[in-house]
């Protein structure tokens, strides 16, 4: 990891989402080297989501990417989102960690992807964004971007880290080998670490995302109906002879959807986003999302197959 030197005037903030973990570790390392707080957005949508920045500060959102767009508990965040500004009173230092172009590679099997609705803005807030994936993000960013601008945000650098698979409930969709996720999780950490170079040097114009063969119908047509008609929590079910009523799954649940008395429920509520991190975290794999699970594996960042 980076070692970098902190100054306490930048109060600056990340906004994340995370269901299996795997963006909650890059915000994680995002935060510890950059000293920005980390704000959970289902927690933040309590609120009146209204913000105020100095000139001088950042804006991270990191999210994970959902049929190659953003989850809708970002968009709903993004759409309630004001930032407020105020002129800050304290020059620009510069970062201890010096910027060598040289230093920041792309990887033969991600597009460097500029959107060309990134544009610069008034306002000297350096606004960065972050999303995970299992294989390609599509057009995501740049919806991001789209979302970002209508409220006066300027996305000014993103990174995508290819990070293990999560999502199971499609015919073709599986966890990934042990090997596999070793080799996705240590070449995230270097990806990672060089955008914090990024950021941390507040570089304008980065872009480094694994858009895929064909981003715009990943997006706009596939992605575009999985999160309208594929988002939805009542195809989960409960092996009641397997349940341990542990109730983790309600624990781990980013946004409450479980209620547990003698076995989980979902609320069917709109709330949840299918990360199935009630699914993955199971430890006797008793909750399933239909049929499709049943002889799937389970991940969340952190365990041990």
């Amino acid at each position: 990891m980076l070692k970098v030197q902190s100054y306490l005037y930048l109060c600056t903030m990340i906004f994340y989402f995370s269901g299996t973990g795997n963006t909650r570790w890059a915000a994680e390392q995002l935060a510890a080297a950059t000293n920005e707080r980390l704000l959970f957005i289902p927690d933040e949508l309590q609120g009146d989501c209204t913000y105020t920045l100095h000139a001088d500060e950042r804006l991270g959102f990191c999210f994970p990417v959902h049929g190659w767009q953003s989850p809708h508990i970002v968009r709903q965040f993004i759409s309630r989102l004001t930032i407020t500004h105020q002129p800050s009173s304290i020059p620009h230092q510069p970062s201890s960690i010096s910027h060598h172009p040289s230093s920041i590679s792309h990887h033969p099997s991600s597009i460097s992807h500029h959107p060309s609705n990134i544009s610069h803005h008034p306002s000297n807030i350096y606004s960065y964004a972050l999303c995970t994936c299992g294989d390609s993000t599509g057009l995501a960013m740049t919806m991001l971007a789209k979302e970002l601008s209508a409220k006066g945000i300027t996305l000014q650098s993103c990174q995508s880290l290819i990070m293990p698979e999560s999502y199971v409930c499609l015919p073709f969709m599986y966890t990934d080998t042990p090997e596999r996720e070793r080799e996705k999780i240590e070449q995230a950490k270097v990806d990672l670490e060089k955008f914090i170079e990024v950021v941390v040097n507040r570089r304008s114009g980065y872009s480094q995302l694994t858009l895929g063969l064909t981003p715009w119908t990943f997006s706009h047509v596939i992605g575009a109906y999985f999160n309208r008609f594929m988002i939805t929590d009542r195809k989960f079910t409960v092996d009641a002879d397997r349940c341990l009523h542990c109730g983790k799954c309600a624990q781990v649940c980013p946004v409450g959807d479980i209620e547990f008395s003698e076995l989980p429920s979902w609320k069917s509520d709109s709330s949840c986003t299918c990360c199935l991190s009630c699914y993955h975290h199971c430890p006797v794999h008793a909750i399933n999302y239909g049929r499709i699970t049943r002889k799937r594996g389970q991940y969340y960042f952190g365990h041990s197959k």
